[in-house]
């Protein structure tokens, strides 16, 4: 290893223990411990994989070009979306009875499945959200709502409430226009 890739070794090491939030006695020992010389390398353990260090460089967002469509092409489908989530809802709990674990796994089978078939319909500029909830249905009453910045003219939603003999759903799609 020539000299040059040496010392670039010790200065990323020395680079990474400033950024360490450990006292600088703790970082002389650490780095005595975790720096090993053989005859001709240096290594070390990285910081990066503990809580509060980032990386040296962060990922930038993706720059999109301005297309000055201001509404959307086509209008999102609430009546197919609706069928779709009692299409869904009617044939994963048909059958079921309530139990809590089980219910647990079910909403998220549930909401990826439907926001798979929602992004199948290939609705441009859309963002996605499913929601479902299931509960027990045993002679009590519940309130659910939810909030949320909306633009009237173009974010929408669907809506569908499954019930059996055991247990009820509610699933939600919001669809929320991207300009």
């Amino acid at each position: 290893m020539s000299d040059a890739m040496k010392e670039k070794a010790v200065r990323l090491l020395k680079k990474r223990e400033s950024m360490s939030s450990l006292g600088s006695q703790d970082v002389r020992a650490r780095r005595e411990d975790l720096t090993v010389k053989t005859k001709d390398s240096i290594s070390s353990v990285s910081y990066m994989d503990e809580a509060g260090h980032h990386d040296e460089n962060p990922r930038h967002a993706v720059q999109m070009e301005n297309t000055y469509q201001l509404g959307p092409t086509k209008q999102f489908p609430v009546h197919a979306v609706r069928e779709i989530l009692k299409d869904v809802l009617s044939s994963y709990l048909q059958e079921e009875k309530y139990e809590p674990e089980l219910c647990r796994q079910m909403t998220k089978t549930i909401s990826e499945v439907v926001k798979a078939r929602v992004k199948d319909l290939m609705i441009p500029r859309y963002k996605i959200i499913v929601m479902i909830s299931i509960g027990q249905l045993a002679e009590q009453n519940l309130r659910m709502t939810s909030r949320c910045l909306w633009d009237a003219a173009t974010d929408t939603f669907s809506s569908y409430a499954f019930k059996n003999s055991s247990l009820f759903a509610v699933a939600n799609v919001y669809a929320v226009y991207f300009e």
